[in-house]
């Protein structure tokens, strides 16, 4: 595939902040974790190095697709992220709908080996639970693992936070009685899309200080954009700035942000701490060896020794 480069340079990775530190700690302690099962053993390891004779598995990244042609440009930029923080990991894009390369053919491009699909998704839903799944099975040629999707996590939480910042959120902002924050997601029918959202929702509003986050939807769920700004003004909550839960820009984001009068964030796109969580769904997955969701019963799975 032949990658387009963004149309502006990238900015260098920044230093973290006190914060990001607290959450790349946690994450590490995380991935720590995961390497120990419930008797105290330790789990076999994955390798997620190359080398000659033990090539790391393909990390297959999976958007949803869009035709905003943002959407790609920023995709392929957050990959070029993953792939500086993991030199000589083979790293592909495959998309669901509405963009090229669509999964299937990303997946009938590698060599028979290993591959784990990370979803660009933010949450569980159908994509998650039947679609990768199938996909991997069809790939019969290939040993792959689903990982989990990007939320909910401490490391998109921080991404959120950070986007506010820049578009004009203030810490005073926080302590206001009159201000709010919308967390605007895509939305899905499945309920558990929903928990994850709230989820990310409360740990956005610890990370802000306590002020109110209320998760909104573009699609398939209530409450939409519009009706929670309503409900906010209804409770005197008159100062309301939009996070957009969104990996990358596109029909549902740009809406979302038009709804709302005041700061309206930018999706999470190629923030730093997005590349470091898909790496690190992506290392939990082989850590642990089985698929994210029961559905992918028919794929062949990395083994576990």
């Amino acid at each position: 595939m032949t990658e387009t480069a963004p149309e502006h340079p990238r900015e260098p990775l920044p230093l973290d902040s006190t914060a990001q530190l607290l959450t790349r700690i946690t994450s590490q302690l995380g991935n720590q974790l995961d390497l120990v099962s419930r008797n105290g053993a330790r789990r076999p390891v994955h390798r997620t190095r190359n080398d000659a004779r033990h090539p790391a598995p393909t990390l297959v990244a999976v958007a949803h697709g869009s035709r905003d042609p943002r959407a790609l440009r920023t995709v392929l930029e957050l990959l070029d992220r993953v792939r500086e923080l993991r030199p000589g990991l083979d790293v592909r894009l495959g998309h669901i709908e509405l963009n090229a390369p669509l999964l299937p053919e990303t997946l009938d491009g590698i060599a028979a080996g290993d591959a784990v699909l990370v979803p660009l998704l933010l949450g569980r839903g159908h994509h998650v639970r039947h679609d990768l799944p199938l996909a991997a099975a069809r790939a019969g040629h290939l040993r792959t693992l689903v990982a989990a999707p990007l939320g909910p996590h401490p490391l998109l939480v921080e991404a959120l936070y950070e986007r506010l910042v820049e578009a004009g959120w203030q810490a005073e902002d926080g302590t206001s009685r009159s201000a709010a924050v919308v967390l605007a997601a895509a939305g899905s029918r499945d309920p558990d899309s929903a928990v994850d959202a709230r989820r990310t929702a409360q740990m956005l509003s610890d990370r802000l200080g306590g002020v109110p986050v209320v998760p909104a939807y573009a699609s398939a769920a209530t409450p939409t954009v519009p009706v929670a700004l309503r409900a906010l003004a209804a409770r005197g909550r008159h100062r309301v700035a939009l996070a957009s839960y969104f990996t990358a820009p596109g029909r549902f984001a740009t809406a979302a942000a038009d709804a709302v009068d005041g700061t309206a964030a930018a999706p999470l796109g190629a923030h730093p701490a997005m590349a470091r969580l898909l790496l690190h769904r992506y290392d939990r997955a082989l850590a642990t060896g089985v698929p994210a969701y029961g559905a992918l019963t028919h794929a062949h799975l990395l083994a576990s020794a």
